[in-house]
């Protein structure tokens, strides 16, 4: 599935691979063509990628190709083991968790996982997790506390599921005891924006000790389909909605809201999921490096402190 600002990338691609195919069926020295079409290309994908605008960004974050969080689990890990149920209610298909050797540390992933077709989609429903997903996320960090073990969370919602029978089994409740208890932790914690980081759907899993976005995600209090239909009772507005939301990583760093941008590929992170893959466990083992060097009670205490220093007010 191609974006509107992909297709003309996608044309001197296409363009590129006929050439190519003509040299070779034709035996004809085309090497000359072939390279300048190949550094146009890259020309052209710098200034595309380079300058995307807030709503763009949204649409790459949301890529029918962009890697999920099992996608990244298991190229990351070795003998990746899931763990199921909030012993209370059900297993929620949308957040997934489990244990993980990175490197040859036992390390406690948690994340929200979409689908790539329509019966994987309501499997997951859509990334959205009910109550029982963010009460199953909370076991698995306690599980985590419990061992010494530290914890991972790679965000992808486009919200908390808001039906009716979500709102009868608490899920305002859910997300602010995680909320709560994700502040207390003993262990490091470590939440990275994978895709999508829409509203308390989001915030429930993302309280840590460094939290990161991939270069093209997003992070925000509402989306910009539903503040545009709020704010003009349409969805035309999206793109005036995405520039005045500042929901990119670069405005999430300028406000110091997150600690680091991690850079993807150039074209987006599933252009080359392995490479970005190792970037994020780079990333991971590098600040879990940083926070094995700090006592439990002041890192728990920074962790406080951060989020309390948060935005702008006037007393």
């Amino acid at each position: 599935m191609l974006l509107e600002f992909e297709k003309p990338i996608a044309d001197l691609e296409l363009k590129l691979q006929e050439m190519k195919e003509l040299a070779k069926g034709r035996k004809i020295d085309l090497s000359a063509d072939i390279q300048s079409l190949e550094e146009k290309i890259q020309i052209l994908k710098k200034e595309t990628f380079q300058n995307l605008t807030r709503w763009q960004r949204v649409q790459l974050s949301r890529h029918a190709d962009r890697p999920y969080a099992l996608d990244y689990i298991y190229e990351m890990t070795n003998d990746f083991v899931e763990l199921h149920g909030d012993r209370t209610v059900k297993d929620d298909k949308a957040m997934i968790g489990g244990l993980g050797d990175l490197d040859g540390r036992s390390v406690m992933f948690i994340g929200q996982q979409k689908g790539r077709n329509t019966k994987q989609r309501q499997e997951r429903n859509f990334g959205m997790a009910n109550p029982e997903g963010y009460r199953k996320a909370l076991r698995l960090m306690k599980m985590a506390e419990k061992f010494g073990k530290p914890i991972v969370t790679l965000i992808d919602t486009p919200g908390a599921f808001p039906g009716l029978e979500a709102e009868e089994r608490g899920q305002g409740e859910a997300i602010a005891r995680n909320l709560k208890e994700m502040f207390m932790l003993k262990v490091p914690v470590i939440c990275i924006i994978i895709g999508e980081g829409a509203s308390g759907g989001a915030l429930g899993i993302a309280i840590g000790d460094k939290v990161y976005m991939l270069e093209n995600t997003w992070y925000s209090v509402i989306s910009p389909e539903s503040c545009s239909s709020i704010l003009w009772r349409s969805w035309d507005y999206k793109e005036q909605a995405a520039e005045a939301l500042k929901l990119t990583a670069t405005d999430m760093k300028n406000n110091g809201l997150i600690d680091g941008i991690i850079e993807e590929p150039l074209g987006g992170a599933h252009k080359d999921m392995k490479n970005m893959a190792k970037t994020i466990k780079s990333t991971i083992l590098e600040a879990l490096k940083e926070l094995d060097k700090i006592k439990p009670e002041k890192r728990t205490d920074q962790r406080i402190d951060k989020f309390c220093s948060m935005g702008v007010f006037v007393e």
